[in-house]
């Protein structure tokens, strides 16, 4: 049972921190749980008006935004292109900016570090790279951005997606036993939603008792906050396994039902914040 001293951040990020897909509804990959359709519900700024697009978010009160999109050929998300643009965005306004970057290389550190943070996926088994993602990557390459970024004094926030492997749960906790070597302060947990028009439509979902093992095993490993991402299924799942997740000693807990919001008020002091949750 968590100390009930301990403060649960809740973080509702749709409503002052959207999502933007830089590459519209492209992606070079066709991987097995997203099939693109994660790029769908993005909001989507034309090539050379994504400064104008924050401009206006700062002067309507907006706290950030997340920079995404699909990865081009070259395995990347092409934030590259928009180097320029970030700078400005930084330079002119108070925004927080949260990066999805995928396979970036050291040409791309002149640029990252005007975004606040990256969220990194991040995989520990080079099978289900090859089999989810369908690139020839290794857990090596991950390792390579993780050193990249940390050694050139650059926020990460690594995500775990829970049951990645169409629903089976057994490469998480290497994956764990890697990330908490690194200077990492939020370690961010998703869990696998089996999407229509994607190969894993069919898959069950991870059940809601050995998804809850693997956050209590990243609760006792890692040292930092611990967040509950925004990916995970809705309806009664959810509300199981996030109050599990709340027992179990969370720090960060994204877009709950309100019951668990209220519920969660009785045992811990909780927070609202309108941000991504590794903000």
């Amino acid at each position: 049972m968590v100390e009930t001293r301990k403060k649960l951040k809740i973080y509702i990020p749709g409503i002052k921190f959207p999502s933007v897909s830089l590459t519209g509804n492209t992606c070079a990959l066709n991987c097995a749980h997203c099939g693109k359709h994660y790029l769908e519900g993005m909001r989507k700024p034309e090539r050379g008006e994504l400064l104008d697009y924050c401009l206006k978010l700062a002067r309507d009160g907006y706290n950030g935004c997340l920079l995404s999109g699909g990865m081009d050929g070259r395995l990347k998300v092409p934030l590259d292109f928009y180097a320029e643009e970030i700078r400005e965005i930084k330079r002119r306004t108070n925004l927080k900016l949260n990066a999805h970057v995928g396979f970036i290389d050291e040409s791309d550190l002149e640029w990252v570090k005007y975004v606040d943070v990256v969220s990194l996926d991040f995989v520990a088994d080079d099978d289900v790279i090859k089999r989810v993602y369908k690139i020839d990557k290794t857990v090596e390459d991950y390792l390579r951005i993780l050193n990249l970024l940390t050694e050139a004094g650059v926020r990460v926030a690594p995500h775990i997606t829970i049951g990645l492997d169409f629903g089976k749960i057994h490469w998480e906790y290497k994956a764990i036993d890697l990330l908490v070597k690194y200077p990492i302060d939020v370690l961010v947990l998703d869990v696998l939603i089996p999407t229509k028009g994607t190969e894993m439509e069919n898959v069950p979902k991870p059940s809601v008792e050995e998804s809850l093992e693997v956050v209590k095993y990243a609760r006792e490993r890692f040292d930092g906050e611990l967040s509950i991402g925004c990916m995970r299924p809705l309806g009664r799942w959810r509300l199981e396994f996030d109050k599990g997740a709340i027992l179990a000693g969370v720090d960060r807990l994204t877009n709950p039902p309100r019951k668990v919001i209220e519920w969660a008020k009785t045992i811990r002091d909780v927070e609202i914040i309108y941000e991504c949750c590794v903000m």
